[in-house]
């Protein structure tokens, strides 16, 4: 028993850990075909463990099951169901303000940028057009889903 829980846990830390966003998650339910297609590649990369917050439920759950939109609300808890939850924290919310102010981003940018360098995350992926601040963070790899559109 052992032998796999390490080997789970090892395999667990190769996977690719990936901070995402309500844009990345909403292109995948809604957006256009290609754009719903690559974010969908990356919501369903076994390489990939996905990182999730209370903020990013708090952007996609709310609306879904308050008008009982069932398939919206099941597509997005599958999501959250298979990823790694970061928790708010208050240290999560001073690296939020820092980031907010080092960059010049928006409040939930910073948020989420936030969980996902606190998750130690290799990358962030947004649907956020590029250009915006959130691209020029330095303390995690961020980008968006339209560069691969080009």
């Amino acid at each position: 028993m052992m032998k796999f829980a390490a080997a789970g846990a090892e395999w667990l830390m190769s996977k690719r850990r990936t901070g995402i966003d309500a844009n990345l998650l909403i292109a995948a339910w809604t957006g256009r075909e290609a754009l719903a297609e690559k974010a969908l590649t990356i919501l369903e990369d076994p390489n990939r463990l996905l990182i999730v917050s209370d903020a990013l439920w708090l952007e996609v759950m709310p609306k879904a099951i308050y008008h009982g939109q069932q398939e919206e609300r099941a597509f997005y808890e599958s999501v959250f169901d298979r990823a790694e939850h970061q928790p708010w924290q208050l240290e999560l919310l001073s690296s939020a303000k820092f980031l907010a102010q080092s960059y010049g981003l928006a409040a939930m940018d910073a948020i989420h940028l936030a969980t996902a360098v606190t998750a130690r995350a290799d990358e962030f992926v947004s649907g956020e057009k590029p250009g915006k601040p959130m691209f020029r963070v330095r303390e995690v790899h961020a980008w968006s889903l339209w560069t691969v559109l080009s």
